[in-house]
């Protein structure tokens, strides 16, 4: 189920991790209940360098929650950078101002927080949810995510009952959940069977929302 990290080929940047633009770049989806998706693919060129440096900077740690009658493994490693935190790497507090200035409108506040998720192989996943602890259960916000790494699968799926869609992310892809999107659709990333490398996950978020 899971495989060495692979490089992509189309991700060599010899000056390093960069951000491309976003105006004109983005590819919107409208969902139902006014809510909508962003993907911006290969927004962080040169990601493979930043994710291997993310590996070994980030303090990751294991969570074990409650399911239940029993305690288990959250599948897969954590770390949570608060506002006032510094960001392990320059270029995530690059992508954080970058992402609030272009949302500026739509949300009206500035992104605050990253959230990181470390995703070792095809064993770690995320179960169906959306982001509505705080007060992102009653109000529109966003959650922007990078991803950097080997390319997995994100589900989306309306609360209601729908078709799910699919998106592959990977190797400094950027997605942005908007709208009604936490508190009327739900988000996921599968187990696979199929041999797949490591992947990290970066969210930003505003000011009260998890």
């Amino acid at each position: 189920m899971s495989t060495a990290f692979q490089a992509s080929l189309l991700d060599s940047a010899p000056e390093g991790a960069s951000l491309g633009r976003l105006e004109h770049a983005i590819q919107r989806t409208e969902l139902s209940d006014d809510a909508w998706v962003d993907v911006r693919p290969g927004w962080v060129a040169g990601s493979d360098a930043l994710f291997s440096r993310l590996v070994d900077d980030v303090p990751w740690y294991a969570e074990r929650r409650r399911m239940y009658d029993s305690v288990v493994d959250v599948p897969r490693l954590l770390c949570f950078y608060d506002e006032d935190d510094e960001l392990p790497a320059p270029l995530l507090r690059e992508a954080r101002d970058a992402l609030s200035v272009h949302y500026a409108d739509e949300l009206g506040e500035p992104f605050r927080t990253a959230g990181m998720c470390y995703y070792r192989d095809g064993r770690d996943s995320v179960a169906w949810h959306g982001d509505t602890i705080g007060r992102s259960a009653h109000e529109d916000t966003m959650v922007a995510i990078v991803s950097l790494g080997s390319p997995r699968r994100l589900l989306l799926r309306p609360r209601a009952g729908g078709s799910t869609i699919r998106f592959l992310l990977g190797h400094g892809d950027l997605l942005v959940m908007g709208g009604s999107c936490q508190r009327t659709w739900e988000h996921a990333i599968p187990k696979s069977a199929r041999p797949v490398g490591p992947r990290i996950s970066v969210q930003y978020r505003p000011r009260g929302v998890r």
